[in-house]
């Protein structure tokens, strides 16, 4: 899935998309997609100016649009615009590794579990084979009025 398929799945946009390409579907059970991170993200200015570092949080929003991603594909939803899909929670997040300018940032999701419009997934985020962060995560979709 390239980026155009991906900006037709999520409603994200500059400077907030945080998947560049999936890599790997298998829908109902995992997702591996990649976040190129450049120097040229927003963030880098301010964090840190002498020693650019990815904030923690959207490392943790990275794996959450590519957890998106994995449950508009199991669901066999199109994005729409009364469709939002949001955090419900963030359980044992472990940050391993700091990622920076060049760093290619591997998102890895998997389905644990679905019920009455919950999403659990297992998720890491590596560059390489050295894990970044990893975390229990929980989305729910919900459509508005």
């Amino acid at each position: 899935m390239d980026i155009h398929q991906i900006l037709k799945k999520l409603p994200h946009r500059y400077p907030f998309i945080m998947v560049d390409r999936v890599l790997e579907v298998d829908p109902g059970r995992r997702l591996l997609a990649l976040k190129n991170v450049t120097i040229n993200e927003p963030y880098f200015v301010g964090h840190f100016p002498s020693r650019p570092v990815m904030p923690g949080v959207l490392m943790l929003e990275a794996l959450a649009q590519a957890s998106a991603l994995l449950s508009f594909d199991t669901l066999g939803v199109d994005l729409d615009e009364k469709t939002l899909f949001y955090f419900a929670g963030i359980d044992a997040a472990r940050f391993k590794r700091v990622v920076g300018p060049g760093d290619q940032l591997l998102l890895d999701v998997s389905l644990q579990r679905q019920r009455q419009g919950i999403f659990k997934y297992g998720a890491q985020a590596r560059v390489g084979d050295e894990v970044a962060v990893e975390a229990e995560l929980m989305c729910t979709m919900r459509r508005t009025a």
